[in-house]
């Protein structure tokens, strides 16, 4: 078997932590070394943990007792610590909807915080896999569907939690498809795999992130865990990681040596593969010592680095779900909450939203989603807070005076006439952990998996017509992962809001966004489609299938069609306006960078936040390239009658596409379109009237 020799590491900027690594490494023996790169649960007793109550302990992993090396302790994610009682964040996806770099940073740091507190030292919860149908039964725990978006809020969660523990992301790669997770094979070319796939694992590992997951399914041919152009070539030699690659659980990986060979550092969460097996492969030859080392090195290089990391003043036990933590969670909430819809009945009234409490005197709140605590998946993300704040419990707490009658809408008859006897009825209705969420395997059966239709059940669908028909101020909110197909009923209805799974403060939030107490600021970080139709093909049991660059809103774009939602869309109860959009200088080089100013306004009478997006568009491009891609975003605060002046730096590496002829990236030198606005939808944005043209220096960049 043909063995490449260990990739070379980038060289820690503490040159003590790697001194102190080798000082250990050559203290080891060779079962020794192999024990670093396993679990410690013995197999048996974690298959049956597994089966019965996944993760309710952190994992643990490496311990060596005679030269007092500590353990990993693996807690998951991403929504909160999956150890014991937790506080329970919304979803991922929600928290993509915030586009808040610096929020997504706090949720970040408040989860490392109760990781430290519930005796984890490891969190395996940046989940940054590209949403490339709405389908997939795990979209609830990214962050949406563009690579740009997905480095930005997963490396902000990095910088977060790594305050307190090594942080994992995760799956690498191409993991988007949950029911053949275990055997499908994702065919891609070098430059789909390198522009639309990758580049968000790039700035995570730019970030410093301590690990890297490999995913379970296979990428051109090979599983990920035993992926040499992944894990050896492209992760440690080209982009220098220093850290350790795990492998997803139990079936992470299928081969001893393959997987050590390819990279894979530690198996999870117990030895099937390694330990022994690993052991004999090293003195049959099959697998050398200096790959061994290699691993090893990394591990304690991440332990010996974090070791000293932490604030052990906030680790008490009073701030797990405490009030810190949920009034964070409630924030998070608010900022994730997305209006969709809020038109007037007729031209002469107001737009249904916010509710004035002073002019209503009953509220009817119906759906059988109104008063269930639905926190999402089930599986390994699922986090156990102590208590959950449903819709009718936070709209109760916020509606004074007013009279808020429920029904969980099982009959739409009654639902109607509850409807037609109050000013306002809400209906909440949507997805729960039935319906989406990770597949897992047992001896008596299956759950989660793959979403069989976007649409919402036929029954949610048969309440809104029927409450709408009875109330023409029919509120709709919807809960659930990922994009919900709206067109048999959204007409009928004059507002509706995207709730997703909102955590344990969510009732609150959204009688905040409901009462005008907060003033929704959310924008979608995945496209509504019309229908499946608008969507590249997806087979949930597929055994192979072909990636290519387009999904989401690049899919749309080059087809020419509109989606029921575009990326990047949301509403306010206030209005913003863009002018005076600026690019200088007009001319740069490889190695230069743009910068980009336009002035947002809020013309409205009530303060709020907007999110100023740029994309770059490639008219004169030689290769095949998108309508325009997500460069940056800006989430700014604006006063009623305020206007900022906000500004984008752009550099020219970041307009490269891959070549696989030179092996490089590339900028090409010819005119490029930038734009700057409310969304993705080419009438949200304001474009200049001119091109940035780059000089040719040697062509090659970023």
């Amino acid at each position: 078997m043909n063995q490449p020799a260990p990739t070379s590491n980038k060289t820690p900027a503490d040159k003590p932590f790697e001194e102190a690594a080798q000082t250990l490494l050559a203290q080891m023996s060779l079962r020794e070394k192999i024990g670093q790169m396993s679990g410690d649960t013995p197999r048996l007793r974690g298959m049956i943990k597994m089966a019965y109550a996944y993760n309710v302990r952190p994992y643990p992993a490496g311990e060596n007792r005679r030269l007092g090396i500590p353990p990993l302790l693996f807690t998951d994610g991403p929504r909160g610590v999956v150890v014991s009682q937790a506080t329970c964040f919304p979803v991922s996806m929600a928290r993509g909807a915030t586009w808040d770099i610096d929020l997504e940073e706090k949720v970040g740091d408040a989860i490392g915080v109760e990781a430290r507190t519930l005796g984890a030292n490891f969190f395996a919860g940046v989940c940054i896999n590209v949403l490339r149908h709405p389908a997939w039964g795990r979209a609830q725990e990214t962050y949406g569907e563009d690579p740009y978006h997905l480095g930005e809020m997963g490396a902000a969660l990095v910088r977060g939690s790594q305050r307190h523990v090594m942080a994992c992301v995760k799956h690498y790669a191409a993991n988007s498809i949950e029911n053949s997770r275990m055997k499908v094979d994702v065919e891609l070319d070098q430059r789909t795999l390198r522009e639309v796939y990758l580049p968000h694992f790039k700035r995570c590992v730019d970030e410093g992130i301590a690990s890297i997951m490999s995913a379970y399914n296979q990428v051109n041919g090979a599983y990920c865990g035993h992926n040499q152009p992944l894990l050896r070539q492209i992760l440690k030699k080209e982009w220098g990681f220093d850290g350790f690659v795990i492998s997803d659980f139990v079936w992470g990986i299928r081969d001893t040596a393959a997987a050590a060979i390819a990279g894979c550092d530690l198996e999870m969460p117990f030895t099937q593969h390694y330990g022994k097996r690993l052991e004999a492969a090293v003195k049959s030859g099959t697998v050398s010592e200096r790959t061994i080392d290699d691993a090893v090195l990394r591990i304690l290089r991440q332990k010996i680095r974090f070791a000293p990391v932490g604030q052990p003043e906030r680790y008490k036990p009073a701030i797990v779900a405490g009030e810190s933590h949920r009034a964070l969670a409630r924030e998070v909430a608010q900022k994730a909450i997305v209006l969709l819809k809020n038109e007037p009945l007729a031209p002469d009234q107001a737009a249904p939203l916010p509710l004035d409490l002073g002019e209503i005197k009953q509220l009817a709140l119906i759906g059988p989603l109104a008063d269930w605590p639905n926190l999402g998946d089930n599986g390994s993300s699922r986090v156990r807070p102590p208590s959950v704040v449903t819709p009718l419990e936070g709209i109760r707490a916020a509606a004074g005076a007013v009279a808020v009658q429920h029904y969980d809408g099982a009959d739409p008859t009654p639902a109607a006439q509850l409807a037609a006897q109050t000013d306002v009825a809400i209906v909440v209705v949507g997805l729960t952990h039935a319906d989406e969420g990770e597949r897992i395997e047992y001896p008596w059966g299956s759950t989660g998996g793959d979403r069989d239709s976007l649409t919402l059940a036929p029954e949610d669908e048969t309440l809104i017509h029927a409450v709408a028909a009875a109330n023409p101020r029919t509120i709709v909110v919807l809960m659930g992962g990922s994009a919900i197909i709206t067109e048999a009923w959204r007409h009928e209805a004059p507002a509706i809001l995207m709730a997703w799974y909102p955590g344990l403060e969510g009732g609150h939030a959204l009688a905040d966004i409901l009462f005008g107490s907060v003033n929704p600021s959310a924008k979608l970080p995945i496209i509504f489609p019309k229908s499946a139709a608008q969507l590249p093909f997806f087979d949930k049991n597929v055994p192979k299938i072909t990636y290519d660059r387009y999904h989401g809103y690049r899919f749309l774009e080059r087809a020419g069609e509109e989606p029921a939602f575009p990326f990047g869309f949301g509403l306010s109860y206030t209005t913003f306006n863009y002018s005076e959009l600026q690019v200088e200088p007009a001319t740069i080089s490889p190695s230069g960078a743009v910068e980009a100013s336009v002035t947002i306004t809020n013309s409205g009478s009530r303060a709020g936040e907007e999110v100023a997006q740029l994309y770059i568009g490639y008219p004169n491009s030689a290769v095949d390239r998108p309508e325009k891609e997500l460069k940056g975003f800006v989430r700014v605060k604006l006063l009623p009658g305020e206007n900022k002046r906000i500004h984008f730096s752009l550099p020219a590496g970041q307009l490269a596409y891959y070549d696989p002829d030179v092996e490089g990236w590339v900028v090409e030198t010819v005119e490029y379109a930038l734009y700057v606005g409310s969304s993705s939808a080419n009438r949200d944005l304001l474009a200049a009237g001119f091109r940035i043209t780059i000089e040719n220096e040697g062509g090659v960049g970023g």
